[in-house]
């Protein structure tokens, strides 16, 4: 018997879907070990961040030039400046949200560390000087509940919890910064050598940002720090990049709420940070309002930006 036109047309766009699905679960999955490992790491938060990237770059670059050639090639019509700025926007988004892992759960620092997918729509509501829709509204209501609710949690619980909250939120503005930039700098440029080169560019940052606060900055450990780059870093963030050029803003965004669910499994086994009911339901609020803010942001099939990425 031969088969309808239909279902040999519709198999071969469910494989084509399933490698960019696949890359999507494990990146999301790689990135939420990402407080773990700065947790783990037997250097300050900060210079965590500059061994994520001072590891990661190079390796990030390789692969660039092995499939892309030069990675400066694209970026010149940039000037340079944007990916400067971007580098900087994402160590100070590093710098702030490693140090507010250590003074919250690892389930809300990745919550809060990705608030910059409720923030952009934000900010791009003020730009076009546009009311957002009913569900927009929806959404960013339900989001602010559900962070109220989770930093009421953390300062009942600890006023230290309640600081490491706001400074992975703080990041997450920081982060919004970056992907602004990055989204300019997507118009002149494929997303691999635009990361590897906004990632070079905050190095020496975290560095001086490291050193100005007398952390520990040589490891003895080497095997986590090189871990975190090459997980956090090298796979997550590639793969996620990788992703996100093939599925829609929707399946992204579920996709994202798996970070903050596998963060808090390792806190809960290795760190004994239970959750309460107040935890569980502002999470869940947070996580419509990320499915509903995503919903409707492009057409599925549109190529996305690093806007509609996760936590680097």
């Amino acid at each position: 018997m031969h088969q309808p036109a239909a279902s040999i047309e519709a198999a071969p766009q469910q494989s084509a879907a399933a490698l960019p699905f696949a890359a999507l679960i494990l990146g999301n999955v790689a990135l939420a070990f990402g407080p773990w490992f700065v947790r783990a790491a037997d250097v300050g938060p900060v210079a965590a961040g500059f061994w994520r990237l001072a590891l990661g770059v190079p390796v990030l670059l390789a692969i660039v030039i092995a499939t892309e050639g030069n990675p400066l090639r694209h970026a010149k019509g940039l000037g340079g400046l944007i990916l400067l700025l971007a580098g900087i926007a994402f160590a100070a988004d590093l710098a702030s949200w490693h140090v507010g892992i250590l003074h919250t759960t690892l389930a809300n620092a990745t919550l809060f560390g990705n608030s910059a997918t409720l923030m952009y729509p934000i900010w791009g509501f003020l730009v076009a000087r546009a009311w957002p829709t009913r569900q927009q509204g929806v959404a960013l209501g339900l989001a602010a509940v559900g962070a109220g609710l989770l930093l009421g949690r953390s300062y009942s619980l600890s006023p230290e919890h309640l600081l490491g909250d706001l400074l992975c939120l703080f990041a997450g503005v920081l982060y919004t910064g970056y992907i602004i930039l990055m989204a300019r700098a997507r118009g002149a440029m494929t997303p691999l050598p635009a990361l590897a080169l906004s990632s070079a560019a905050g190095i020496l940052p975290l560095l001086l940002f490291a050193v100005a606060l007398g952390e520990r900055i040589w490891p003895h450990n080497w095997g986590v720090v090189i871990g975190f780059a090459l997980v956090s870093q090298v796979l997550g963030q590639g793969l996620m990049i990788y992703a996100l050029g093939h599925l829609s803003p929707l399946v992204v965004g579920i996709a994202l709420l798996s970070q903050p669910v596998v963060a808090g499994a390792v806190g809960w086994i290795v760190y004994d940070e239970r959750l309460g009911v107040p935890d569980f339901i502002g999470a869940i609020l947070v996580a419509i309002a990320l499915v509903l803010v995503r919903r409707g942001s492009a057409p599925p099939g549109q190529v996305a930006t690093t806007a509609d990425g996760a936590k680097p």
